[in-house]
């Protein structure tokens, strides 16, 4: 079921959310070679704490940190560690925050260092994908119309849309219905209404679309080893354009 949010718990998610974009700017200061992607974890949950919230990652199904940081042909779900940043990376960094019963999620793609001109356009097409989703993501529209214009963009790109992994539905719940894929054809799937929140979240390998988990099972990694990228926003659908709830300067 399709929880439509009233303007209070609209405001509710706001809030956390603005969280997670002050988290992304902290996050942002500290990536850079040398960096232990466990530094990157502690950091972020010292801050979401000091602001009265909560990781919504941390023990989420039993997953162990509050950050999800996945380097290169990780797609998602990697797990901090001592593992140090290397200039030459793509890192996909995804954050989550509860406060106050309500969520909030985004995720970004990072270069560390100098990157390859392919990281590069890899990085570009997956950001200006979630946001040619979004720009579908309006009352009356149908929900795989934000599924198609993704996958036609990243496709157009010669890139490939992962199709294990999808977008939700987020409210109480760090994930609700529905489930927002990155492929399909238009006007598919139920009717976009105003109230809806969503987090939209492309995730696009710079080879073959599938993908596998490793043996901590949380870790999603390209199954031919190519670079992947994933960025995400939490969005409302209004009356006029949707709204970016994770939108940042």
């Amino acid at each position: 079921m399709i929880i439509i949010k009233s303007p209070r718990e609209i405001e509710l998610i706001r809030k956390s959310c603005r969280i997670v974009v002050k988290t992304f700017e902290l996050v942002g200061r500290l990536l850079k070679p040398g960096v232990k992607t466990i530094e990157i974890d502690e950091a972020v949950t010292d801050y979401i704490q000091s602001q009265g919230a909560r990781p919504a990652f941390k023990g989420y199904r039993g997953y162990p940190a509050s950050v999800c940081v996945s380097i290169d042909d990780q797609v998602v779900h990697g797990i901090p560690d001592r593992r140090k940043l290397e200039s030459g990376q793509i890192v996909g960094i995804d954050i989550g925050v509860q406060l106050d019963e309500y969520f909030g999620d985004a995720a970004r793609t990072f270069a560390i260092g100098e990157i390859s001109p392919k990281r590069q356009k890899l990085l570009k097409i997956t950001e200006e994908a979630l946001y040619k989703g979004i720009d579908k993501a309006v009352e009356g529209n149908r929900l795989s119309d934000v599924s198609h214009a993704i996958q036609k963009h990243v496709e157009n790109a010669n890139f490939s849309v992962v199709r294990d992994l999808v977008g939700h539905g987020i409210g109480r719940k760090l994930h609700e219905d529905p489930q927002v894929p990155n492929y399909g054809k238009p006007n598919h799937g139920p009717r976009l209404k105003e109230g809806m929140v969503l987090a939209i979240e492309p995730m696009v390998n710079a080879g073959g679309y599938q993908v596998r988990t490793s043996d901590d099972n949380w870790t999603i990694y390209t199954q031919d080893g190519s670079p992947s990228a994933h960025f995400e926003h939490t969005i409302v659908i209004t009356r006029d354009k949707p709204e970016i709830l994770t939108k940042g300067r």
